[in-house]
């Protein structure tokens, strides 16, 4: 599928799915572009849950 053929969906929505349709699309647009310690810290994690795995609920204290 293209922007094209979405742009045309986009005209054909209900006008009072509007909104509904908006708050979906949104959460595809990236707020700002992620910086590269911020990456780098992403990827950190990701390889330390690989490796330790994560802790389950039941766990953690929560008190």
């Amino acid at each position: 599928m293209s922007k094209d053929a979405l742009k045309e969906l986009i005209d054909v929505i209900d006008e009072q799915d509007i909104e509904t349709i908006f708050q979906i699309l949104i959460r595809f647009v990236p707020e700002e572009k992620p910086l590269s310690d911020e990456i780098e810290a992403i990827n950190d994690a990701n390889k330390s849950i690989e490796q330790f795995g994560t802790v389950p609920h039941s766990c953690v204290n929560w008190d």
